[in-house]
């Protein structure tokens, strides 16, 4: 990408968001840009960066032999009539809902129904079974309190994913499986989460777990015990049974040495049983060609919020500890180098150009600062704007055929030919110690 080309132009940062230092740089520099509460649009660094997070997602459950689908965004009431939640939804005011001379809709929530609707269509037998279907698509609620930009919207990327089993022991198998490759994926995206006891809420069903990071930016509080890994969500606390609900669901009896923390839920499973296909008349033949219904599972990741969270995570600050942008991980940034001439010098200028040409053709994803109204040290705040994790500076200070590379997150420089950074593999790490950040 050329930044003369690419419609991203200079930033001057203003009393950036303390709690939320990384979206407010994204929002004051129109890389995200706000249309409403909790309503945004993304420029080309986070969509790419966006569309990395559904990527590793995609892989880790094609893996597990989930099945990618599409379900509809505007969806009939009759079918939340028939799960018995279109009542719940509009009285709580979480839906959005339109009425039409063709009767009534939702801008879909979330999917149960419609994942159901979708299986009786397809799932018929137990030799069709155990299956999981997913998707990545928008969902809309109306938060009647959004917080922290991308962390809680109206409108939001998510990864839903739902499977159909024959009986509990099977679901248990499938919750399984989708909780070890959530494991895999936020492993992958450098997030440390832990699974956390939680409440169904309104999406019903024994038993869940959220997928927690600890932060200071969290708005839940968990109980962790670092030494045994045992969390649960304060919720969890609030309901009558919850003494026995641990017990008999998690094995978990004693709390007394759980400390608070506060926490961002990135992602959320549930055993829902058989609610939703027994309400909406969802039934597999078993093996003695009997009518059953099936026993679901439901998953959850929020994109947009995992993407907020590792924006929050690559936080560069100055030394007087302000924060002035982010340098993104390498396995995540959409461009893997930023190339910075001094402006102004041709040979130099010649030189970068070569640079590009070559890092390109060897599939190095690389932005091009050719702008000719600026310094280097502006370019460079650029750059860290931008969250690209490398910068390769052709100033003064280095030789022809020589250029000066500098790892945004720790600003540690070294000179190296120019050769040498063509030999580097495709967008991986410079240096070994910043392979995992």
């Amino acid at each position: 990408m050329r930044l003369s080309e690419s419609g991203i132009g200079k930033t001057r940062l203003e009393n950036v968001d303390k709690m939320f230092p990384a979206q407010d740089i994204l929002v004051q520099s129109g890389q995200i840009v706000q249309y409403g509460t909790g309503i945004y649009g993304y420029n080309n660094v986070p969509l790419k960066v966006k569309q990395r997070i559904e990527t590793i997602i995609k892989e880790e459950l094609n893996k597990c032999g989930c099945v990618e689908i599409e379900l509809p965004i505007l969806q009939p009431r009759e079918m939340w009539n028939a799960s018995g939640r279109w009542n719940r939804y509009v009285e709580s005011g979480t839906m959005f809902t339109i009425n039409t001379d063709k009767g009534e809709y939702c801008l879909a929530p979330t999917a149960e129904e419609a994942v159901v609707e979708f299986a009786k269509k397809k799932v018929k037998s137990h030799k069709d079974l155990p299956t999981t279907f997913f998707q990545i698509g928008e969902k809309y609620r109306n938060e009647i309190r959004t917080r922290g930009f991308l962390l809680r919207g109206k409108s939001f990327p998510m990864m839903d994913a739902y499977s159909f089993n024959k009986d509990e022991k099977d679901l248990m198998q499938s919750y399984n499986k989708i909780k070890q490759a959530y494991l895999n994926i936020f492993e992958k995206m450098g997030l440390e989460v832990i699974p956390v006891v939680a409440d169904n809420g309104e999406i019903g069903g024994k038993k869940s777990e959220e997928f927690m990071v600890l932060s200071d930016i969290g708005e839940d509080t968990i109980l962790y015990d670092e030494k045994t890994g045992v969390a649960l969500n304060i919720e969890v606390l609030e309901k009558e049974n919850y003494k026995e609900y641990l017990k008999n669901e998690y094995g978990i009896e004693d709390i007394s040495e759980l400390k608070p923390k506060k926490a961002v839920e990135l992602g959320h499973i549930f055993q829902l049983g058989k609610s939703y296909s027994e309400n909406m008349k969802a039934r597999y033949k078993d093996s003695d060609g009997k009518e059953k219904p099936f026993y679901m599972g439901c998953y959850g990741i929020g994109v947009s919020r995992t993407l907020a969270t590792i924006y929050e995570k690559s936080i560069v600050k100055d030394k007087e500890g302000n924060p002035i942008g982010m340098s993104l991980p390498c396995n995540l940034a959409p461009y893997f180098i930023q190339i910075i001439p001094k402006a102004g010098n041709s040979e130099k200028e010649r030189e970068a150009e070569e640079l590009y040409r070559e890092l390109t053709s060897k599939g190095v994803c690389t932005i091009l600062d050719d702008r000719k109204d600026t310094t280097i040290g502006k370019s460079i705040k650029d750059a860290l704007i931008l969250g690209t994790p490398y910068l390769a500076i052709l100033g003064d200070k280095v030789k022809s055929g020589e250029v000066e590379i500098e790892s945004t997150k720790t600003g540690q420089k070294i000179t190296m030919p120019m050769q040498d950074l063509l030999a580097v593999n495709s967008n991986k790490c410079i240096n070994r110690e910043e392979e995992v950040r």
